[in-house]
């Protein structure tokens, strides 16, 4: 939440204007409430109207204003965070974690929340040529911006998951603190998303000697040698595409190292010290070989060691919608230096581990905008008097945001299972199933949570009526930047079909671990007879699940791929009832936490058996959406 800036008093020898003539705005003791005071809100309603008839006098002190939501300490205001956390940890991580998080937690209040909202009022400017006519190329970032590098270096928002000093635990440290640090970071969190990609796939190399250097920066706590890490993979041609996309070129030179050619269309945190990117080796004939067994994964610097660009040129700043507060760039390699770290035409392969964190990354930050909007709107309602009463005191409007808080509490959920499952991974502690389990739910929870972000924040942004609208009040900053994660990492639709890639690269093993483990966390809820319902609505689910993958199985690969959107979603509505059951079903659990997971079953848990029975995913039914979609198109002739 942003200070509305104040309304300045009329410019003398300007009249009025009849409307404002009439009315006497209401003066903050007027209308200030808070909890305990709603039985003052008849008279202060009453004093309103009285004012309202009054001439209007102007004083140097009047202001329009409504009451602005104050928010303190987000970690010790996230009762779901902290019974997670201590319903997970062991008691000695627990001790020291709480801890950091709680002084994280205020320093974020005090020191980080006025650089985010520094960096999104200067956003970075691209300057291409100098006064003399010298093209120079340069990105001019904003202190604050550069301040929040040294601030995610300070607190080891990278280094922590690397270090391990908690084990299988310090990968869920980290993910908690960039959880609490999102929404006030600025746009900071998108590179670093990007570092710890880059992070885990030199780790996943082994970190040969070549590139210790590189992990060493990119893991450090150290401001002054801190690196952050781009990551450019997309293209002209496409998105997430980047087998058939993918037109960069790498030359060999006699050194041993490459030369790399070629345009980057989309390139975020293009101020990065180093980057991972994919291109195609030329081979002694001058031709490239297509397709993703073409691609091979480089590392490079953005400049040399004299700070210039490492034969790199800025064709422009994107101009997004969203995280503004971040240079994203086109850029021109032309003859970029470049390591070859990845086997040759094994690219694709090499950058998986890249894409599983920074998908995770995107999820921490879904959850993280859901939270932060519901924690603003539940404080406005506190505080906003409409209609005679607080916001609070009207049902509607707090069965509003309890809808909100409900889905927010699976989504985190979710999150948090997915970063217990890569701490196992990272700390060779994983059984096969983890893997398996981890391998499914990525991106499950990547392309869910990024749908259920959207719609909350946008829902939220309305329950602050006409302000949820004013740019001065940061709202609608946060809304514009949760937008893109739907899109960034891959879509809804592309990330289905990974599910689908995951399912039947295991054959069929990921389905099975992910039934039985559904099951086991049902199995906690057998003694809390509030649970049994919503415990039963997921086991109905899951057998419904089950016979629809055998039904479509035998209908052909079209009708899996219709399905895959749909068969998604599944997934992630029974996985996460499954987990809000299992934390409701704690000896501690709290009657929210049970209500919670009830109201989360009472949805539909598997919207794709309804659409098998109504045969949405019927080869006739692909042919009637095209003809839906192109009905008065010109391209209809040619393409129905």
């Amino acid at each position: 939440w942003r200070s509305s800036v104040t309304c300045k008093p009329w410019q003398s020898g300007r009249s009025l204007p009849p409307a404002w003539e009439r009315v006497q705005l209401p003066s903050r003791k007027r209308i200030h409430a808070t909890v305990g005071q709603g039985q003052q809100v008849g008279t202060q309603e009453k004093q309103v109207v009285e004012d309202s008839e009054m001439p209007l006098t102007r004083k140097e002190t009047d202001t329009l204003f409504q009451e602005q939501p104050e928010t303190g300490n987000q970690y010790l205001e996230d009762a779901l965070l902290r019974s997670y956390l201590k319903a997970h940890l062991p008691p000695k991580v627990l001790e020291e974690v709480n801890r950091d998080l709680e002084r994280f937690g205020n320093r974020l209040l005090t020191k980080v929340k006025p650089l985010g909202w520094e960096c999104e009022l200067n956003p970075p400017v691209f300057r291409q040529y100098d006064a003399w006519g010298q093209r120079v190329d340069h990105i001019a970032t904003c202190s604050a911006w550069r301040r929040m590098k040294e601030i995610a270096a300070e607190e080891g928002l990278i280094a922590e998951a690397y270090e391990r000093r908690y084990s299988n635990w310090s990968r869920m440290h980290q993910a908690v603190k960039l959880y609490l640090y999102s929404s006030f970071s600025g746009g900071f969190s998108c590179p670093l998303a990007m570092t710890d990609g880059a992070a885990k796939v030199i780790e996943s190399l082994g970190i040969p000697g070549s590139l210790k250097n590189a992990f060493d920066h990119l893991t450090s706590r150290d401001p002054k040698k801190f690196w952050t890490s781009g990551q450019w993979m997309t293209e002209r041609r496409g998105g997430s595409d980047v087998a058939n996309g993918t037109e960069t070129v790498a030359r060999k030179q006699p050194d041993g190292t490459y030369r790399l050619y070629g345009f980057k269309w989309f390139t975020s945190a293009a101020d990065s010290d180093v980057t991972l990117t994919l291109a195609r080796v030329v081979d002694a004939e001058g031709q490239v070989t297509q397709g993703s067994s073409g691609l091979s994964l480089f590392f490079l610097k953005v400049r040399d060691e004299e700070g210039k660009l490492n034969s790199i040129q800025v064709q422009r700043l994107k101009d997004k919608l969203g995280t503004r507060q971040m240079a994203t760039a086109e850029l021109w390699l032309d003859g970029a230096e470049a390591e070859l770290i990845s086997a040759e035409g094994r690219g694709v392969a090499s950058i998986s581990s890249m894409l599983n964190i920074t998908r995770i990354h995107n999820v921490i930050g879904a959850v993280a905008s859901m939270r932060r909007m519901i924690t603003l709107s539940r404080e406005y309602a506190r505080r906003r008097v409409a209609f005679g009463k607080l916001l609070k005191d009207h049902p509607l409007h707090m069965q509003t945001i309890a809808r909100m808080e409900v889905q927010t509490r699976g989504a985190f959920l979710l999150l948090m299972e997915t970063v217990r499952l890569l701490g196992l991974v990272e700390a060779n502690m994983a059984s096969e199933q983890d893997q398996l389990l981890l391998r499914l739910l990525t991106p499950v929870a990547k392309l869910y949570t990024g749908k259920q972000a959207s719609a909350v924040v946008v829902e939220a942004m309305e329950s602050f009526g006409g302000q949820g609208y004013m740019e001065d009040t940061g709202l609608p900053v946060i809304v514009r930047d949760t937008l893109v994660l739907s899109i960034w990492e891959g879509t809804t639709n592309i990330l289905s079909l990974d599910v689908l890639r995951s399912l039947t690269k295991s054959q069929g093993q990921a389905l099975a671990v992910f039934f039985s483990t559904v099951q086991k966390k049902l199995e906690l809820a057998s003694s809390t007879a509030d649970l049994e319902p919503a415990a039963k609505r997921v086991r109905d689910a899951v057998s419904t699940l089950a016979r629809f993958t055998q039904a479509a199985g035998a209908k052909g690969a079209l009708t899996m791929e219709l399905a895959a959107r749909d068969f998604s979603y599944s997934l992630a509505r029974i996985y996460a009832g499954a987990l809000l059951i299992e934390h409701a079903a704690r000896p501690d659990a709290s009657p929210t936490d049970v209500s919670a997971a009830r109201r989360w079953c009472n949805q539909e848990l598997c919207p794709v058996t309804a659409e098998l029975a109504s045969g949405s995913y019927e080869a006739a039914e692909a042919l009637v959406d095209s003809a839906l979609v192109y009905e008065g198109s010109p391209a209809r002739g040619s393409r129905l």
